[in-house]
């Protein structure tokens, strides 16, 4: 472990921050938020650092400088995209048998590539159609640029691992937007034009961002197969106006068996019938086959209308039909009862619901008071104190505080600090209360913050390890006594503004869940997690630009967050007119 203030700290908090960028976004399961900026300082300090001081009255103009720079930013998305995709002439590696396909949706952020989500895998077939819908934000002002890539899963195994690498395809999703559907030709390994093609269709998310729920069954399904029965499953196509038809959603295959009862499945009302409850959905039986060749076995025609007659806990049932048999056949009757078991509909709440409905933002900060931010009488140090302007550490804090006390109430935020020796036995703390108060941390504001913040430098020693697992844990210790209230009162957002050099970083792993690298994020004990809680910002990449853009950045996954986990608790937000806030607002 490097000493406090080691100067050849500084190489490997920049291959932290990378390895960072390189993660991006992560998952966890708890409630709470934790956002972690990279600060880069160009010089390292000794581990006795001396006490520096600054003028009490200057405090509150350096909260100013730092708060006027600040601008309105826009809102977090002009609008919601769903994109689907097909693949044609998909080229077999192995003479064998056909590929099993899979694509992996790529998105580009400050010049990293992360995946984003990816489809379900086709056995056996080279021109696949994916159920799958990716839903992205669409931002007009932005250049989002995405990267396909296409994999041939091994049978046997479904990670990435050992899949074979069939090619990629690169475009920014306006382009996807601009054209509606756009089709391009896949780019083998080493840069070669495949024969393959990918068509990408995109349609935006009307207002209606409800989802249903609906659970299939059939029952005497055709015998298809010789020597056992029908191995079924089940396609939902909508029918568009021009008449061409868009797969919903394709069911799991139920093998040998001509009474399946499918797998209760969510699709989008939008995906489903465009908001048209009339609209006609085609539906069509098969049994699936090794070869990729499938056995029709019929079709009905249904519409959302219709399926709505089983939210009431009916059944509703369609005679599955096979038209040659119709024809052919004199006694011919169907081939078969497709039954609808279940229709649910699911109401998605959003941001706003949450927080008209009386959701608190509960925002705390946590600082890096070790050594390797450098000398405070340096300039060139994180935690420099000029008498007129805001560190850099100021500036982050700041600008991502001014937003969240908005969503505050009281306006008391607590803070706290890591990596230092304080009085008053200077012994090192890893969660020590910026106001030296362990009993009430909170400050008054923002400006509480900082004025507490310029206080404390004086009277810490920098000093080290950058252990920030200790204060990661005492605020979900915080944030899980909300998770047994049901109520969405309050949703915990840690700021952790820090060097880059984290020292406990498997510990860390453990509290937040970082680790992963099969699509199925986990954590170090291989349990997989379940949400999106985790946004690293390098404060490098914003060092010129606006405070604005750096809030941004940092903050502009919290809608998303807040609805996302209160939907997966199953805990709706209360009506304005049933919320009574406890607290006056503050000023």
């Amino acid at each position: 472990m490097p000493e406090p203030g080691d100067a050849e700290e500084q190489p490997q908090e920049e291959e932290e921050e990378d390895e960072a960028a390189r993660r991006g976004p992560q998952l966890s399961a708890r409630g709470l938020k934790l956002e972690t900026f990279g600060c880069l300082s160009s010089s390292g300090a000794d581990s006795s650092s001396e006490k520096t001081s600054c003028p009490a009255s200057t405090m509150s103009d350096i909260y100013e400088s730092a708060a006027n720079s600040l601008g309105l930013f826009s809102s977090p998305c002009l609008t919601k995209v769903e994109l689907r995709l097909t693949c044609k002439g998909i080229s077999d590696r192995d003479a064998l048998s056909k590929p099993d396909p899979c694509v992996v949706l790529n998105m580009q952020s400050h010049g990293q590539w992360m995946e984003v989500d990816r489809t379900e895998t086709i056995r056996s077939c080279v021109n696949p159609t994916y159920s799958k819908v990716f839903t992205l934000d669409f931002y007009f002002e932005e250049v989002q640029r995405l990267r396909f890539e296409l994999f041939d899963i091994n049978s046997s195994h479904n990670g990435m691992k050992e899949a074979d690498f069939l090619g990629s395809v690169e475009c920014t999703l306006g382009q996807i937007i601009s054209q509606r559907k756009l089709s391009k030709a896949l780019l083998r390994p080493g840069g070669t034009v495949g024969k393959a093609i990918i068509t990408i269709t995109a349609e935006e998310l009307t207002g209606n961002d409800d989802y249903i729920e609906l659970s299939f069954s059939a029952r005497k399904l055709d015998d298809k197969d010789f020597f056992s029965k029908s191995d079924p499953f089940l396609e939902i196509y909508r029918v568009n106006d021009d008449a061409t038809m868009q797969l919903v959603y394709r069911t799991e295959t139920v093998m040998n068996n001509l009474n399946p009862v499918w797998k209760t499945f969510k699709v989008s009302l939008n995906s489903l019938c465009s908001g048209d409850h009339d609209r006609k959905l085609q539906c069509t039986v098969w049994d699936w086959d090794s070869n990729g060749k499938h056995d029709y076995i019929g079709d009905f025609e249904a519409s959302f209308k219709e399926m709505k007659g089983a939210i009431d806990g009916r059944q509703v049932q369609w005679p599955c039909i096979n038209p040659k048999y119709k024809v052919k056949k004199k006694n011919y009757r169907n081939s078969g009862i497709v039954i609808l078991n279940q229709c649910k509909v699911i109401k998605m709440h959003s941001f706003l619901d949450y927080i008209m409905g009386g959701c608190q933002i509960q925002f705390t900060v946590a600082i890096d008071f070790t050594a390797s931010n450098g000398d405070p009488r340096n300039s060139c140090s994180l935690h420099y104190i000029h008498p007129y302007q805001p560190n850099e550490y100021l500036k982050a804090l700041v600008s991502v505080g001014e937003i969240c006390q908005d969503y505050d109430s009281d306006k008391m935020f607590p803070a706290f600090g890591f990596g230092a020796r304080i009085p008053p036995d200077f012994q090192v703390s890893h969660d020590f209360a910026v106001n030296f108060n362990e009993d009430n941390p909170e400050c008054a504001g923002i400006q509480g913050v900082v004025e507490a913040y310029q206080a404390c430098l004086p009277k810490l020693q920098l000093y080290g390890p950058t252990n920030i697992a200790p204060i990661i844990q005492k605020v979900a210790k915080t944030a899980s006594q909300e998770v047994h209230t049901k109520e969405a009162m309050q949703y915990f957002i840690l700021l952790i503004l820090t060097d880059g050099v984290i020292t406990d970083m498997a510990d860390t792993r453990e509290a937040i869940m970082l680790d992963g690298d099969d699509g199925i994020l986990r954590s170090p004990k291989g349990e997989p997690v379940l949400r999106d809680i985790v946004q690293f910002v390098p404060f490098r990449s914003f060092k010129h630009a606006s405070p604005a853009a750096l809030a941004k950045s940092v903050l502009a996954e919290v809608p998303n967050q807040v609805v996302d986990y209160y939907n997966s608790k199953g805990i709706k937000p209360k009506v304005p007119s049933e919320y009574q806030s406890s607290r006056p607002f503050g000023p």
